[in-house]
């Protein structure tokens, strides 16, 4: 067996320096041996406070309170439950008597799959489960020891519980905050965490800390800065894709009561006003003429482009024995699918407020990324990073859209020019049309059966924009601190010509979820053709495997019917070499009640997927009538190693369905003469309340170490239910969205291809 190499999240930076730079160096990162690299300082700060402060995440006061600073951005995921659980376990508190605060940007905060200071690709409670629970341990350990020094007993007499220290033998006892001042001193221990049989705190349901606040109102969003002399800004973008501002006329909107100012920043032209409504207003006012573009762009000739590139062999990033070989000469099955641009559409649209004051300038944003946009906006300000601060706020949704930073980009571009704090708000057409969305992207497949209806061939070919070429270039200065401007650019452009020129490596994210799927098969090849139609990209829920799932759990469905076979044994006769993945399995059509009947007019579909080492599997129960689809429930067990808070899990994996049901269902971003066609809600739909099915979830118990729960929700969904409307109507799904594909079949004549 050969498998070809394949560029990672966290890999890129050594592929880039063997090819053009010496890169790596900067992205050493070693989160446990240096997780208290920063103690002697802050023991220091410490001292003159009162306040106990044994590592980058605790702070413990003289009256008693306990502060965590969560340094992963709390977006409706629940890090701010899930990682306070984990501090609370080992430093023995109730986790609700723990403050939370948002960590700024610090390269204490680094994220060590990425190795810059970012929430994403599921990694949060993965990349935290260790490091926080030696923070509190270690804190804990400290309270003793000063405790003991202080009392002049035995330190292995002294207990610490319920943030108390106490010493039985003489009675005596005192807040943690009693203790935190000689604590401070104490030298930093690395001590034994908890087993597993001992947890008091992890693997319960405990509410959402962050619920009560944002019930009441009094969680802060980035929309919800305030600030004295705030003004607020908006920016007119171009309508074509590209395109530059030549020229514009403002006597118009200055003549406004509460305009204050209109010019061109590097996105387009803003314009400051004292309210968002008075700024808004005031755009119609304004004349501007824009030059260059790609007008030419549109979604059907990106569909043809990327169909033209699956007819030629594209770069091998896994061939096990010799999968063209074992096509030759033989009946094969073929199919292709597609899937196409999406927005992230966060319920909070884009903003960001910025203070720019000679040469410092601080930020409050709801950005997935503030370790990056602390790097970009001190290079675009051409300021010391020093004297940039990043204050991160609740998110109103990510998804991935906030790993970019052109939000906050423009903020501190506005408040350098106005000289004032200003918040830029984009409009919801702004984020529909403006913003980066998931890759329009086209799969091919051949598989072959044997005459027992085993598959002995299988070839997969995808055609797909780069998504690691589009981002990490604009990550590349915080991943490597250290090089120079040349190195980096030495880096950037060997990125760019490996994904791109075939000259390296091909990008893990457009094959994620087939070049290392599970499914035994002797002979299997999956192959990438990179293509760039010029529309800005990025991370979207689950990335590659948004589209991959979709692909893959289809064709499989495909195989299974080819061979007369029931597509949930099918499956299972595939993975018995996968027991994570075959235990998922099992747990669904068990769940689902797989075989036996349902009410008239209903049908089952499966699926099962394995994506950010969280393994997933769902059944979809639908009906169709009259050319309109109703998902009617959905049972879904997931496997995500030991479980931090069931309720957190529980709602993730319903999040990831609701999120991945509207997607399949309804929802494409299209290009038209370089326009985004798209613009709200009405022509980019959700699904809705009355749309809704029954989500049940199976958790797996596990005692592997933890993994994300925030994505790996979504991509088995589409499959699941494209997968029941074949068993439905005899008819195959192979297009998304599929409410888009039905009008346009329906009293066409057209025939869908039978399933």
């Amino acid at each position: 067996m050969k498998k070809k190499s394949l560029i990672t999240r966290r890999r890129f930076v050594i592929a880039s320096a063997a090819a053009g730079g010496a890169l790596a160096l900067g992205f050493v990162f070693v989160p446990i041996a240096g997780r208290y690299r920063r103690a002697k300082a802050i023991r220091e700060i410490a001292a003159g406070s009162g306040e106990f402060r044994p590592n980058a995440w605790l702070v413990i006061t003289p009256d008693d309170r306990i502060v965590f600073k969560l340094d992963r951005v709390e977006m409706g995921q629940g890090t701010m439950t899930s990682h306070t659980m984990l501090i609370a376990e080992e430093l023995r508190v109730d986790p609700r008597k723990i403050q939370v605060e948002f960590a700024v940007a610090d390269r204490s905060y680094d994220n060590p799959e990425f190795g810059v200071q970012i929430t994403g690709g599921s990694t949060s409670v993965k990349t935290s489960w260790e490091n926080l629970r030696h923070a509190g341990a270690a804190a804990r350990e400290m309270l003793r020891a000063a405790a003991a020094q202080e009392w002049g007993v035995p330190l292995e007499e002294c207990v610490a519980e319920a943030g108390r220290v106490t010493h039985e033998k003489s009675g005596r006892s005192g807040g943690y905050g009693d203790f935190a001042l000689a604590a401070a001193t104490v030298p930093v221990p690395d001590p034994p965490l908890r087993a597993a049989r001992d947890f008091e705190v992890i693997g319960k349901s405990l509410g959402r800390l962050d619920a009560a606040m944002k019930v009441d109102g009094s969680a802060v969003f980035g929309i919800d800065v305030t600030l004295p002399d705030l003004l607020t800004a908006v920016v007119i973008r171009a309508p074509v894709l590209g395109a530059k501002v030549k020229a514009f006329q403002a006597k118009g909107a200055l003549a406004k009561p509460g305009v204050r100012a209109v010019f061109e920043i590097p996105s387009g032209v803003a314009v400051v006003a004292d309210s968002y409504w008075k700024a808004r207003s005031a755009t119609s006012a304004i004349k501007v003429e824009w030059a260059g573009g790609q007008t030419e762009l549109d979604s059907e000739g990106i569909s043809a482009e990327l169909n033209k590139l699956l007819d030629e062999p594209g770069k091998t990033v896994r061939e096990d024995g010799d999968a063209d070989a074992a096509l030759a000469g033989v009946t094969w099955v073929e199919a292709d699918y597609e899937a196409p641009h999406l927005a992230h559409a966060t319920m909070e649209p884009m903003n960001c407020t910025a203070h720019v004051q000679g040469d410092r300038c601080e930020i409050w944003a709801p950005t997935q990324v503030p370790g990056p946009a602390r790097e970009q906006v001190a290079r675009a300000l051409n300021l010391d990073q020093a004297n940039v601060v990043v204050h991160t706020t609740f998110l109103g949704g990510g998804f991935g859209r906030r790993l970019e930073s052109d939000f906050v980009l423009e903020a501190a571009h506005v408040s350098r020019k106005v000289g004032r704090p200003v918040k830029v708000i984009w409009s919801r057409e702004d984020d529909m049309v403006h913003g980066v969305y998931r890759p329009h992207v086209r799969h091919r497949f051949r598989g072959a059966l044997n005459d027992s209806g085993k598959p002995v061939a299988w070839r997969h070919r995808i055609a797909a924009p780069s998504v690691l070429g589009a981002i990490l270039p604009k990550w590349l200065p915080s991943m490597t601190p250290n090089a120079t401007p040349a190195v980096i650019n030495r880096g950037v452009s060997a990125l760019v010509d490996g994904l791109f020129n075939n000259h390296c490596v091909a990008d893990e994210t457009s094959s994620e979820g087939d070049s290392d799927t599970a499914y035994a098969i002797e002979n299997l090849k999956v192959e990438v053709a990179l293509h760039d139609p010029g529309v800005p990209v990025g991370f979207w829920r689950s990335v590659g495997h948004s589209h991959t799932g979709f692909a893959v759990e289809s064709f499989i469905d495909e195989l299974a019917i080819a061979a007369g076979s029931d597509p949930y044994q099918f499956r299972r006769a595939l993975l018995q070499r996968a027991p994570r993945h075959l235990g998922v399995l099992e747990a669904a059509a068990k769940a689902a009640g797989w075989g036996k009947p349902l009410p008239k007019g209903q049908f089952r579909g499966i699926a099962q997927h394995k994506s950010f080492n969280t393994y997933v599997a769902q059944v979809a129960e639908v009906s169709v009538t009259e050319g309109r689809v109703r998902v009617h429930r959905v049972l879904c067990a997931v496997d995500c190693g030991q479980v931090i808070n069931p309720d957190i899990v529980r709602a993730q994996m319903e999040s990831g369905i609701v999120f991945g049901l509207s997607a399949a269902l309804k929802q494409r971003i299209s290009y038209k003469e370089g326009q985004v066609e798209q613009s709200n809600f009405h022509n980019y739909t959700m699904l809705r309340m009355n749309e809704m099915p029954t989500i049940e979830v199976v958790i797996i118990a596990s005692s592997e170490p933890p993994t994300g729960v925030g994505e790996p929700g979504l991509p088995p969904i589409a499959p699941a239910l494209t997968n029941a409307i074949a068993a439905a109507t005899g008819q195959r799904i192979r297009k998304l969205p599929i409410e888009l594909v039905l009008r346009e079949t329906a009293g066409t004549g057209k025939v869908l291809p039978r399933a």
